[in-house]
């Protein structure tokens, strides 16, 4: 996968089987680790977009999440899904087994620390990055803002149509969209070839 340039960071994407290897690392670190960084992944969010989720905004019985996006983006309610063929990326299991390990410390975020109270975006970084290295994830790969990045090019990659794309990622532009997603003119020809045979 190619990398990109976000506001002067180069990004590198994961890899499916390296997503599955920060899971699975992020599974023996703990409930609240799995979830939040599954969370982060399947919808596209920022460390301090998860880190704000509140306990309502998730509705297990009706499987939906609504998510806060910052820097100007849009509020969008999201499907919280199971995932038939890779227990990893099953949403649904893996917030109802933090949910049930949730301590009550009287606040109503869903992600509280262990003193109580919001876990702060600096602790989320510090959790991936550890998660990360455990997982063998090089240090270019250990930073949160990859998540977003992978779920853009892992949708690109799928053939997602560009405005569903945007829309999961809580983009008001399709230039922010645009940011996140590097294709090369292999991919480029051969979307134009696949997609004049089908009309003609």
């Amino acid at each position: 996968m190619q990398e990109t340039k976000i506001h002067n960071q180069t990004m590198i994407p994961l890899e499916p089987a390296e997503v599955l290897a920060v899971l699975r690392s992020a599974k023996k670190k703990g409930a609240r680790e799995l979830a939040m960084i599954l969370l982060a992944y399947k919808h596209g969010m920022r460390a301090s977009e998860i880190c704000n989720l509140r306990l309502q905004e998730v509705d297990l019985k009706n499987g939906s999440v609504v998510v806060e996006r910052l820097k100007g983006s849009l509020r969008t309610t999201q499907a919280v899904a199971g995932h038939r063929g890779e227990p990893l990326l099953d949403e649904l299991k893996a917030l109802r087994s933090w949910l049930q390990q949730r301590r009550n410390d009287g606040s109503d975020f869903l992600f509280n620390s262990q003193k109580g109270g919001r876990l702060d975006r600096t602790q989320f970084f510090r959790l991936f990055r550890a998660i990360a290295a455990d997982a063998g994830l090089p240090p270019a790969k250990q930073h949160p803002h990859v998540l977003k990045h992978s779920l853009a090019t892992h949708l690109v990659s799928a053939n997602v149509n560009l405005a569903l794309i945007k829309q999961a990622l809580g983009h008001k532009s399709i230039t922010s969209t645009m940011r996140y997603i590097a294709t090369t003119d292999k991919q480029a020809s051969q979307a134009t070839v696949t997609a004049l045979m089908s009309i003609f």
